[in-house]
Order: structure tokens, then sequence, then C-alpha cells
């Protein structure tokens, strides 16, 4: 068991001890059936089943990117007969059985009953948590554990890591195989010649080497012993001439390594300052690789803007609007010999604003609600206010500072969502049937607080290429609002002959 392993299952989460109270104990000592307590940022200690959390409808939103690398938050529901139990003190008397699938290495799928004052809820994927997913924007959940340690779904998938061996390895193993056949050809040979020139010194009942002579007892010639005779000189050779073979190159070169592996993690140039991340070598043996890349494959855009997405420009109604210069513009104008400057919020020392993650974004006809003197003013509003509503981003408050940040499903659309609230539409809260928005009012000069309660989401996918949601504002106004490819939404607009449109 490796340091990993021993601090994976000594973390502490808390488990019901059946007086209504919740103790604190550690992963490795829990049981199927047992009822825990997770809260907000914490990874859950087992595959558990939803049974409430903070939220009156039992909903709570996971992270699942240590199972399926994906950033979004997926959300889950507790049954409705459990939702309700949202307090410690629901659990003095809780009894229920739960009827479900043995352990496998799907994670999309889970079937099962839940048997609870004697009525038999289905369960589903949607109740279920797992192990190593972590529970983000909501206070707490209480689950029962259902798979432990090596049933668990992540476990299940879990396989050896596979022996990875660099270059230098594989031919300075090259060069031992050659030195230990030339090792066994040299043994050999001289084996061969030793063995001819035995037999020809027996001769009969004499021998022509006087210090070879045996004794009295021995048969002068025996066939026999001159094969032992080459066959003890043969092993004689090979322990003689093995340090022909560089053993301790092998011992030599790992000192080295480990050398190397501690420079590395405590080299203060590989530190990244924005995840506190230091690098770590978890391995000695792809050391010498790292000075013998001489490809690079990129699947995606994501690959080379380091997943950053900054708001830069925007066009509306046909009008540019952002003094900002992206880095398809510099590279056109490297291209063309041409010297491409713009701003650059994240270089620009005269402004007294901080660097906003994700915005990068400067025009003072629309800043500052100065879009309400544009031309397509209210284009321009109804522009911002789609990139406020049209999307799956969860706002999450702080409670010291009270900012609000956002988990999105991509990086893009967090961008969009951060620029929407630096314009004038801060999307700060989000239930299952609402998006709530702070909009700027042009003739007070404050935010007005409106909500839009959610009809139906189409989320993205690769096939439409586009996302859509319906809402209804408080006037009762229906509202279609989508976003996507351009080529995919100004298509159909034109199919639907939609006189103007908004482009971003």
């Amino acid at each position: 068991m490796d340091s990993q392993d021993i601090e994976m299952n000594n973390r502490k989460t808390r488990v019901h001890q059946g007086d209504g109270t919740f103790k604190s104990t550690g992963w490795k000592n829990l049981r199927v059936g047992d009822i825990v307590k997770v809260k907000k940022d914490e990874y859950f200690p087992a595959d558990l089943l939803l049974l409430s959390s903070t939220f009156e409808d039992g909903i709570c939103y996971v992270e699942t990117m240590n199972l399926d690398g994906e950033t979004n938050l997926k959300l889950k529901q507790a049954l409705e007969a459990t939702a309700f139990m949202h307090e410690d003190s629901y659990y003095r008397d809780f009894k229920a059985l739960i009827k479900c699938e043995d352990p496998n290495t799907n994670l999309y799928s889970f079937v099962g009953t839940l048997d609870f004052e004697q009525n038999l809820y289905p369960l589903s994927p949607q109740r279920l948590l797992l192990r190593d997913s972590k529970l983000r924007n909501t206070e707490y959940i209480y689950g029962a554990v259902i798979f432990t340690g090596h049933d668990t779904k992540v476990m299940q998938n879990s396989t050896a890591p596979p022996s990875k061996r660099s270059k230098f390895e594989k031919q300075m193993d090259k060069i031992v195989y050659f030195l230990f056949f030339v090792l066994f050809m040299m043994a050999f040979i001289g084996s061969l010649v030793f063995g001819v020139a035995t037999d020809n010194d027996l001769d009969g009942e004499r021998m022509k080497r006087w210090y070879l002579k045996p004794d009295e007892s021995t048969v002068y010639f025996d066939p026999k012993r001159v094969v032992l005779a080459s066959i003890c000189h043969f092993l004689t050779a090979l322990m003689l001439y093995n340090y022909f073979i560089p053993i301790s190159l092998y011992v030599s070169i790992e000192v080295v390594k480990v050398f190397q592996s501690s420079f590395i993690n405590n080299d203060i140039n590989l530190y990244y300052e924005p995840s506190d991340r230091p690098a770590h070598s978890r391995t000695s043996n792809l050391n010498e690789e790292l000075g013998q890349v001489d490809t690079i494959l990129s699947d995606k855009t994501g690959t080379l803007t380091c997943n950053s997405m900054e708001f830069i420009k925007c066009s509306v109604a046909g009008t540019a609007y952002g003094h900002g210069v992206t880095e398809a513009e510099r590279g056109m104008g490297v291209r063309e010999g041409e010297s491409v400057n713009g701003w650059d919020q994240s270089k620009d020392s005269s402004t007294t604003k901080p660097h906003i993650k994700g915005f990068n974004f400067k025009d003072e006809r629309i800043m500052d609600g100065n879009w309400v003197h544009e031309p397509q003013a209210n284009i321009i509003e109804k522009f911002f206010l789609l990139l406020a509503i049209c999307h799956t981003a969860i706002p999450d408050v702080d409670e010291e500072t009270g900012k609000i940040s956002y988990e999105a499903e991509s990086p893009d659309e967090a961008a969009f969502v951060i620029a929407a609230r630096e314009i004038g539409f801060e999307f700060y809260k989000r239930t299952q049937t609402s998006v709530a928005v702070r909009e700027y009012n042009p003739k007070t000069g404050k935010k007005v607080e409106r909500v839009y309660t959610v009809l139906n989401v189409l989320e993205f996918n690769s096939a439409r290429k586009r996302m859509s949601v319906i809402v209804r504002n408080e006037e009762g106004k229906l509202l279609l609002l989508c976003k996507g490819a351009d080529r995919f939404v100004i298509n159909y607009l034109e199919t639907l002959e939609i006189g103007k449109f908004l482009v971003f």
C-alpha cells in the first residue's frame, strides 16, 4: 500500500451513530448501510444513495472530473420520500432497505429499489453519488453507503498502471544484451578450443603435458572426461568474464535519476501559481524523456489556449465592439508584416481595476451603462441578457466577500457569463425552475433583480452545435434564447426569415 492509499483511507467523514448525531471517522471504517454527511467541497467517501440535501427539493451539484474528466457540474436529486430529511435528528430512527445491482464498472447506470415506510421507490443513476466525485455549490448532503472499497465503481474501473520505460533504458538494455552475447560467445569458443586441446593431450595411456597427468586410479582416456572439462571451463569463463557486463551501470543511472527527480520537485520555476501546484515527479523513469520531445499533437482549441478563454470582442447588429486584439489578429499581422497592437487589461498598468479572469474587454460605448446611448441599445441589451440566461453555469457565492464565481460547463461559457456581469447583467442565482439576474437600469443607474422562469433547456451537443433555453419573464412573455456556432445559428435565422439577429 503506497502513501496515496494510506492518505485516502485515513480521510475523515461524518457517520451517523444511531442517536441522531454524526461522528468523524476514517474512510476505511465505513460499512455498507452507514449514513454519512458530506459537506461542500468534500469528496464522497464511497458510492452513496442521495437521501437529502440543504435544498428543499433534495438536489445537489457534483463535480465528476476525477471520474470522466468533465469539468461541468452534474445535477443529482434525492427521492421525494426522503428529500425532507435535511437535519441530523431525522436519522435517529431512520430505517430503509436498499436492493440494487451487483458492483460493476458502468459509471452511468444504476438499478435498484428503496423500501421505505412500506413503499417501494425505484432508484436511478440520478440518485447515486460516486466515490472520488466532489460536492459543489451545496452546503451538505446526507447519503446511505451502498458500495465501499473495491466494490465502488471507480475502483472497479481502476487498472494497474502500465510499465513505462524511457528510450535511454531501452537502448541500455540492447547494449547489455549485446555484451552478454559477446560474453557467451567468448566462453563458448574458449570451451570448444579447450575441449579439442584436452582431447589431443590424452594419448592412450600417456599424456603430452605432465601437469595434467591424473592419479593412478583414473582411467586415462575417457571421452566423457573431455566433455566435462569443456563444461567446467565454460562455467569458469562466465564467472571470470561477468565483469564485462556493466550491471552497476543500472544502479548508477537510478541514483542520478533520483537526484534529478529531487531537483524537479524543488524547482521554483516549475511552480504553477494559479492552482497552487508545484511540480511533482511521480516516477524517475521518464526524466530523460523531457528533453526528447519531437512531436506535439493537438486535438482541440483548449489544448493550445491552456483552456483559458477571454471575452475580448463582440459584434452586435453589425457593429463591432471591443478594443482588444485577439491572437488570430496578431498572427495575421505577423504573416502580413504588420504590427498589430491592442488593449490588454492584464498588461495595462493605467487601469485601477484588477484583472478579471475571462474578461479582457474594453469599449466606452457600451461599458458603464453607456450602451443606452447607442442606436441599437435594445439589441445590445438583449445580447447581454442572452449571455446572462442561456447557459448551464452555476453561481458560487463567497460568504465572506460576497463575490460571485461561476462553475461552467466550459471556459468559454464562463467567459460569456462574466462578460454579461461586467456589462451590467449579473447572473447570481439558479434553481431548477428559475434564473435570477440583476439587470442594470439606465434611468436610475442601479441594478434591478429580475427572475426568469425556465420552461425548458436544450443543452449543447455535437449534433445541434447550439444551446437553447425557453424562459418566461416577469411580464409573462415567452422568450426563446439560442447561442451556438455562427453558421448553424445564422442558417436557421435565414430559414425562419428573421430580420435582425445577434452574432457573437
